[in-house]
């Protein structure tokens, strides 16, 4: 088997893929809109093509997702991140609204790298680690998220900077595929969770990882030959999983995780105008405060191993007190009498929420059970695309009543959240005394 050192160094690559993945991104999309008006596309244009990417992205990431559990990660991985660097490339070449449409078709389907890296690192690591490895891999993500739009708008400031910074995407694409490419793949290595061990935390009885290894290799051996299938079988296969999954007892953990989503995207929905609205301050003030908040939810990230371990790795009840927690929050902005109440909110926001996300996650995955790990983060990443259709509309509704509306509702959405959590507090707390107990 693969050493605990083998194992570690796959995971940090698989942060860096996170890295580059968001930093390529994050370059391009903040100057799309101005690049399609650009190219003489009115707003309704602009607006239908956005739709479109988000349509494809909500009815794509469920089929991808479970078609990683099929095919297998490194065979998926690689097709979905050629596919995007290929749509990127297509985007740098965009100089009518119609070529603009088209290179969003393969971004839009294809677009699914990091969650397949997420299946990956739940493949590879324990159940007891998976958290602290989830946020890492956030946190790690966060950063080019931050670092991207910099790079970006300094190179839009040059002539024909759209079409330079599309094709250093898509290069960092081509970069992140030959990253993967690298890999040390092995049998061991993709499948075992067992290896990977983070500092402070105790190893696994043998016997529990002699099972597991032997459960996934079974699995993998699987995985491989279904890439040679063909695709009918492929396709019937891919049903026959997302049927599963739609016949499961998920619907609370995907319920609580789509009344989540919909509150914080209600919260940041107005955020900019809100503030001007109430207190005078001005939008660059409003984005230095975002980008605060997102420097601090990269700290989260990486503070999620003392967190688990202080809740002794009981996820549901880190879920629902972080979940609660950001409920307040957003009451305390709601009501803030002076900016100063807002910056405190957002503060202690940035952690509540990327602990929250990364709970919910590892909530799915334990709940659901490991087997189809690719599906279930498709299916999440589903829902919370539909939570993205819905928050806005949601948003122009209740700012016609008040500026303090979308964060209204969004706590009424964050309480109903909290009260499914409580009414299915049993199930949660089965699952976690068996994992404990496994561990």
């Amino acid at each position: 088997a693969e050493s605990p050192a083998a194992s570690a160094r796959f995971v940090r690559c698989l942060y860096a893929v996170g890295f580059l993945d968001l930093f390529g991104v994050s370059m391009v999309v903040p100057l799309m809109n101005l690049h399609i008006k650009s190219l003489g596309a009115s707003h309704t244009v602009a607006g239908i093509i956005g739709s479109l990417y988000g349509v494809m992205q909500l009815f794509s990431s469920t089929f991808v997702g479970c078609w990683s559990d099929i095919v297998g990660r490194r065979y998926s991985l690689l097709a979905c991140i050629l596919l995007s660097a290929l749509g990127y490339f297509l985007l740098g070449n965009s100089t009518t609204v119609f070529l603009f449409a088209v290179s969003r078709v393969p971004v839009g389907i294809f677009k699914h790298t990091l969650s397949i890296s997420k299946a990956l690192l739940s493949d590879l690591v324990s159940e007891r680690d998976r958290p602290l490895v989830m946020g890492r891999f956030n946190a790690a993500s966060s950063v080019g998220f931050i670092l991207g739009p910099v790079v970006g708008g300094y190179l839009a400031e040059f002539e024909g900077g759209f079409y330079q910074t599309s094709f250093i995407c898509a290069s960092i694409f081509l970069l992140n595929g030959g990253l993967v490419w690298m890999l040390p793949w092995s049998e061991e290595n993709t499948s075992s969770r067992g290896h990977y061990q983070d500092k402070g935390t105790n190893s696994l009885p043998a016997k529990s990882n002699h099972d597991l290894h032997l459960k996934s290799a079974t699995s993998r051996a699987v995985t491989n030959s279904s890439f040679f299938q063909s695709p009918w079988i492929q396709v019937a296969t891919v049903l026959k999983k997302i049927k599963g999954i739609a016949c499961s007892n998920l619907w609370d953990v995907f319920l609580v995780r789509f009344l989540m989503s919909v509150a914080i995207l209600l919260y940041y929905s107005n955020f900019t105008l809100a503030l001007e609205e109430r207190f005078g301050v001005k939008p660059l003030f409003a984005g230095y405060l975002m980008s605060y908040s997102s420097a601090l939810g990269v700290l989260a990230g990486c503070l999620l191993g003392p967190i688990t371990r202080l809740y002794h790795h009981n996820t549901y009840r880190l879920l629902l007190h972080s979940s609660t927690f950001t409920c307040v929050l957003i009451l305390l902005y709601a009501s803030a009498l002076s900016i100063w109440m807002v910056i405190l909110s957002s503060t202690f926001l940035a952690f509540s929420t990327t602990i929250g996300r990364t709970c919910i996650i590892d909530l799915e995955l334990t709940v659901g059970g490991n087997e189809a790990s690719g599906t279930l983060l498709g299916v999440g990443q589903s829902v919370t695309s539909v939570g993205r259709i819905i928050a806005p509309l949601l948003s122009g509704i209740a700012q016609e009543f008040s500026p303090c509306g979308p964060p209204s509702l969004a706590v009424g959405l964050a309480l109903v959240a909290i009260v499914i959590m409580n009414a299915n507090k049993q199930k949660y707390c089965s699952r976690g005394s068996v994992k404990l107990k496994d561990q």
